[in-house]
């Protein structure tokens, strides 16, 4: 039972995010491009940083180097003076100069290494963003045109705007005219008005009873008998 409701709740939770990511879909598409956006902004930063080492290191080595080609010169002419003493010096301070030179020369291989690797990266996701603007311009314009379109659907569907406008107008023209009720009322008024003076005449002995009484219907019955 417990499984069950579980396997409910997911699916529930499932259904309630895939709706919310539907609604929202245009501003998460926004905010995914800003993160993205950022994220390419912190590369670039990284590969500027790595750019700046490398071009220090290559400094470096081209001072270690200079620094070595002029001990050794140096090195040769106290060697041709008799200076053995100072050779000997010189001579131990290019072996550590050439010991540096070779840890740079290696720190240097890493940075090229990186930077080759960072700089495709940030080409990459540069286009990316890119195809990802023009996707998001296009998923807007869907969008503004799935909203008309379900705006339409209203207006034109069942219980729309435009059918309760439909029948207020057919209510309306069906609706019985005031004035002209009025003026048959007054007809009937008049002919009601009629009747009862002629009636009245009749009575009186000057022409004929409009209407026929229960006793006129006697009194034509025993004159036939």
């Amino acid at each position: 039972m417990f499984a069950t409701l579980k396997t409910l709740i997911t699916g529930a939770n499932a259904r309630a995010e895939e709706q919310l990511r539907e609604t929202y879909s245009i501003e998460l598409i926004t905010q995914k491009i800003r993160e993205a956006e950022g994220n390419l902004k912190a590369a670039k930063l990284t590969l500027a940083s790595l750019i700046q080492r490398q071009r220090a290191e290559q400094r470096q080595i081209e001072t270690l180097q200079i620094r070595v080609g002029d001990l050794m010169a140096r090195a040769g002419e106290a060697l041709e003076g008799g200076r053995e003493d100072l050779a000997q010096t010189a001579a131990q301070a290019v072996a550590e100069m050439e010991n540096e030179l070779t840890v740079r020369r290696q720190t240097l291989d890493r940075l090229e290494a990186r930077i080759l690797q960072l700089r495709q990266s940030v080409e990459t996701a540069s286009r990316r963003i890119t195809d990802l603007k023009q996707g998001a311009i296009a998923a807007r314009a869907t969008r503004r045109e799935q909203d008309i379109q379900r705006r339409l659907r209203r207006h034109t569907g069942g219980d729309s705007p435009a059918e309760e406008a439909e029948a207020l107008i057919s209510q309306v023209l069906q609706r019985d005219d005031p004035f002209e009720q009025g003026e048959i009322l007054r007809e009937i008024d008049g002919e009601l008005a009629g009747s009862t003076i002629a009636d009245d005449l009749a009575d009186a002995g000057f022409g004929p009873r409009s209407r026929s009484t229960a006793a006129d219907v006697l009194n034509r019955l025993k004159v036939k008998d």
